[in-house]
């Protein structure tokens, strides 16, 4: 294993500091001329007023914030978000008192005038300043220098994972040089990449639990019914996450040794997490050590460049849906309402407060990093795979990783990076659009007639996920921020634990809670992947059990337009894919008439026979049809950019590492890597050549 490269640090010295002092000062000055002109009741004296208040404010805040943050520290998330809210007011009211050239009407005069002051400067620095990203860079390194790790010449691995990015985006990203760091470093000859292929279901909770814990067993789909305990699973839902992951983890898995997991689904069993969904019911403390929080909400660098770079990100979706409509771009989906805040919340707030946390963490020295990135995977969803605004996702998370790559040079260790993607992303209308409004539950509803109930929860789920976490951490730990969160949204809450989406999933959840008086059929969606299951009829339902009791409906539906094929069990010959004019028996490789799944490649057989054998799989998986021409599939969600079945890109994930670094050969089929528990294994040895694993190390606690 050749050793990580240390670079010569960027320059945080005295220097670089004094650069970015008079810059704050200048920009503060503006900053505050601007508002005393806009606000009434503020009121500068001399001309000496607006100077001493802005150099009075950085000595004040100085001397305050660490006192605030410590006492922020003990209280919890509700003292910390109100250091974030509260502490830039009482740092300007301290400021405004202490200059004689300088008045304010009264302590709401001052909060507004404190708020626009941090808002206005964050921005202008933001606008004004070539190396913003690195202003917020130093103040990062800067707090974690109480936590600094002891120097060591071992190496640390961080695995960076950009959710849903496609290999011929990598590829295309590379090439074109439209992602720098990402260009040099493979240009450069550092880093090499592949492609590997993301099985079906080709899922974040499905690859995240094949890449963290080696196993992705008894998950069918994104969201799943499950026969035995007559619940519909989500995973992106605290509750569920945990009990997904008490089933897959052995205790070892990949961030076993004094590793940190960051924004992940489950936690790879790394003993320390933050904001990892598979955590947040643990208790006090389960989304991560409190002082991490801290670090970002009490810096105008953190919480408040994040409000107000997150108010732009809104207006920008804003602006670019309109751009879609007015030049009819199809295929494209409605993109208002909550998605318009979410998008902010993943690639503005929670992009910076994991940047944060990924530096912290490597200023503390740890060996093993995990992060993932949603950015790209969120706004291809709804905007498109390959249009403006996801590639420029993609951008801004290059600059991340420049960031990170920067912050490693101080970092009590050196580090390799490695980047992945979890899965790629399809494009198409989807299937209720192409079907004049009529979803799969109608379709399934038609077939069999007015004598079965049908349950559908075919609604986006998965953009929920980084406001259940946030929420989450707001929630957990008892006491009376606690109660107070949980009344407000008590009616949202699973199992303990937020599970904010769509109304439909809530709904879908308390018919098959019912148990014997719940639903006859459950329909699901999971990008162009749908399941049914004949909810009260136990076992897995074989082709020759649906003909007795309905006869025709699978041949039905999959001759229904916009279907590709649907998979059944069958008595003696294994799991079969049915297509409009043919069959093909998955186990025997035999087939009948035309092949269903020739559209979709030569692993299409394998992939679905994998699926099919899974438990919990459904009585009929669907998949949508191909389109030969444009590659585009239809998602059984209102979603133009999708995965989780076959057809298109979804399957087309990508591993970008050093290039010493190899895949071994026998986890490569025909030269391909195949499965997420195969890219576990590889990176579970990259690490054992670094001496990150400890084969004594006890297992971490699981959920």
């Amino acid at each position: 294993m050749v050793p990580a490269d240390r670079p010569t640090p960027a320059p945080l010295g005295h220097s670089h500091r004094i650069r970015n002092g008079i810059v704050e000062l200048v920009v503060g000055n503006v900053a505050l001329q601007l508002i005393v002109w806009v606000v009434p009741g503020l009121r500068a004296t001399s001309w000496l007023g607006v100077p001493s208040v802005v150099v009075a404010a950085a000595l004040v805040g100085a001397a305050v914030r660490p006192p605030l943050v410590s006492v922020a520290t003990r209280v919890g998330v509700v003292g910390i978000v109100a250091v974030g809210l509260f502490g830039h007011v009482l740092v300007a009211e301290l400021a405004m008192e202490l200059s004689p050239w300088f008045e304010s009407r009264n302590w709401w005069t001052t909060f507004v005038a404190a708020w626009l002051y941090a808002a206005a400067s964050t921005a202008l620095e933001w606008m004004l300043v070539s190396d913003a990203d690195e202003v917020f860079l130093a103040r990062v390194i800067r707090s974690s220098r109480g936590v600094r790790g002891r120097p060591t010449d071992a190496p640390g691995v961080v695995f960076v994972q950009l959710d849903g990015m496609p290999a011929p985006l990598l590829d295309f990203g590379i090439r074109s040089g439209n992602l720098p760091n990402l260009a040099r470093w493979v240009r450069g000859g550092s880093h090499t990449w592949r492609p590997w292929r993301a099985q079906v279901p080709c899922t974040t909770p499905v690859s995240q639990a094949g890449i963290l814990h080696g196993s992705t067993e008894g998950m069918p789909a994104f969201r799943w019914y499950e026969k035995d305990a007559g619940r519909l699973i989500v995973a992106n839902h605290p509750a569920d996450a945990a009990t997904i992951e008490a089933r897959i983890t052995d205790g070892r898995g990949l961030l076993a040794d004094d590793g940190v997991s960051i924004a992940n689904l489950f936690s790879g069993d790394a003993p320390e997490t933050y904001l990892v969904m598979s955590r947040t019911r643990l208790g006090r403390g389960a989304l991560g050590p409190t002082p991490a929080y801290s670090a970002f909400f009490s810096e105008p660098s953190g919480f408040v460049r994040a409000l107000v770079l997150s108010l732009a990100e809104m207006a920008k979706e804003v602006f670019q849906a309109r751009q879609q409509r007015v030049r009819d771009i199809e295929p494209r989906v409605s993109r208002h309402g909550s998605y318009i805040v979410l998008r902010a919340v993943t690639n503005v707030l929670m992009r910076d407060l994991c940047s944060a946390l990924v530096v912290r963490s490597m200023m503390r020295g740890k060996p093993s990093i995990y992060v993932d990135f949603v950015d790209y995977d969120e706004i291809a969803h709804h905007a498109g795979v390959a249009r403006p605004e996801s590639l420029d996702s993609l951008v801004g998370l290059d600059r991340v990783l420049g960031l990170l790559e920067r912050a490693a040079t101080h970092a009590p260790r050196p580090y390799h990076f490695v980047v992945l993607s979890d899965h790629g992303q399809s494009q198409g209308a989807t299937f209720r659009q192409r079907h004049g409004g009529r979803a799969l539950e109608d379709v399934v509803r038609d077939l069999l007639g007015p004598r079965d109930e049908v349950a559908a929860s075919t609604a986006p789920v998965e953009k929920w996920g980084p406001a259940n976490l946030l929420l989450g951490r707001s929630e957990e730990g008892g006491g009376m921020r606690a109660k107070v969160v949980e009344s407000v949204i008590s009616h949202r809450s699973q199992r303990g634990s937020v599970a904010l989406g769509p109304a439909e999933v809530d709904q879908a959840q308390a018919a098959v809670a019912k148990g014997g008086d719940g639903p006859d059929i459950v329909v699901i969606g999971s990008g162009n992947l749908g399941g049914i299951w004949f909810a009260r009829r136990p076992g897995r339902l074989t082709l020759e059990d649906l003909e007795v009791s309905d006869p025709g409906l699978v041949g039905a539906l999959a001759g229904t337009d916009g279907i590709g094929f649907v998979v059944t069990a069958s008595v003696d010959r294994g799991p079969v894919a049915t297509g409009p004019r043919g069959r093909h028996w998955l186990a025997e490789g035999r087939i009948e008439g035309e092949d269903p799944l020739a559209p979709f490649g030569p692993r299409a057989a394998a992939d679905m026979l994998r699926a099919a054998r899974l438990d919990h799989a459904p009585d009929l998986y669907v998949n949508s049809d191909l389109d030969p021409v444009t590659g585009e599939v239809s998602a059984f969600e209102e979603l133009v950019g999708c995965h989780g079945g076959l057809g298109g890109w979804q399957t087309e994930a990508s591993l970008l590492h050093p290039a010493a670094w190899v895949v071994p050969d026998h986890l490569l089929d025909d030269d391909e890597l195949v499965g997420a528990e195969r890219v576990h294994r590889t990176l579970v040895g990259w690490l054992e050549d670094c001496g990150q694993r400890v084969s004594s190390a006890a297992p971490s606690p699981t959920p």
